[in-house]
C-alpha cells in the first residue's frame, strides 16, 4: 500500500517498468512520525526529501522576535522538505513538524543523485516536481500580494478543502498572512452569511 502510493504518484509524470519501479522504491525508507515530532530543524542539514503517505506536516520559519511564518502544509501525496537546505546541503532554516501521526517515505540526497544519474526518467520526474513546486509558490506569492485577506482565505478553501480541518487555525492564519484573530473574524462572518 505504502509503496504503491508512491509509484502511483510517480507514474502521473513518468512511466516506469517493473525494474525501474523497484529501483526507485529501494532508494526510499519508510519512517513513522508522531504528532508534534520534528523532521527538520534549523541548524541541521535537511538530508531527506519526504513524501507523505499518511498524515500532515507544517513547514515554518521563526523570526528573531519569535514570530512564526508558515510556508507550507503537506498531506497525503505531497512532498515536504527545507529545499534550500536539501539542495545545497547547508544547515536548515525551517522547522518541519508533524501535525498528525504520520507515515512518510524518505529519500536521502545522495540516493536521489544516484537515481537521477541512473535514468533519464528519474531525472525527469524530479525536474517536473521541482518545476511544479516553483510555479505553485510563484502563484501563491502573486495571489497573496494582489488579494485581500478574505480572498486569500476563500482561495485556500476552494483549492485545498482537504487541509482546512487538519491544520491548526494559528498555522493557517500565518500561512495566509494574517493574525489568528483576523482569521476568526473572517470565519465567523462567513458562518453568519450561511445561517
Amino acid at each position: 500500500m505504502t509503496e504503491s502510493t508512491l509509484i502511483d504518484y510517480v507514474e502521473k509524470f513518468v512511466n516506469l517498468n517493473e525494474e525501474e519501479a523497484q529501483l526507485f522504491l529501494a532508494s526510499f525508507k519508510q519512517v513513522f512520525v508522531k504528532k508534534r515530532q520534528f523532521i527538520t530543524q534549523p541548524g541541521f542539514i535537511n538530508k531527506h526529501r519526504s513524501f507523505v503517505v499518511k498524515g500532515a506536516f507544517r513547514s515554518y520559519a521563526v523570526t528573531n522576535e519569535g514570530q512564526e511564518y508558515t510556508l507550507q502544509f503537506a498531506i497525503e501525496n505531497w512532498w515536504v522538505s527545507d529545499l534550500n537546505s536539501y539542495i545545497y546541503q547547508h544547515p536548515a532554516t525551517l522547522f518541519i513538524v508533524a501535525l498528525e501521526d504520520s507515515t512518510i517515505l524518505q529519500v536521502d540526497y545522495e540516493k536521489e543523485q544516484e537515481l537521477k544519474q541512473s535514468s533519464h526518467k528519474f531525472e525527469t520526474f524530479f525536474r517536473i516536481i521541482a518545476e511544479k513546486g516553483l510555479a505553485f509558490e510563484h502563484r501563491r506569492i502573486i495571489f497573496n500580494l494582489a488579494h485581500s485577506a478574505e480572498a486569500r482565505y476563500e482561495n485556500f478553501l476552494l483549492n485545498f478543502p482537504n487541509f482546512i480541518h487538519r491544520v491548526p487555525q494559528y498555522a493557517l492564519a500565518s500561512y495566509l498572512g494574517m493574525t489568528t484573530e483576523f482569521l476568526s473574524r473572517i470565519r465567523n462572518k462567513k458562518a453568519r452569511k450561511k445561517s
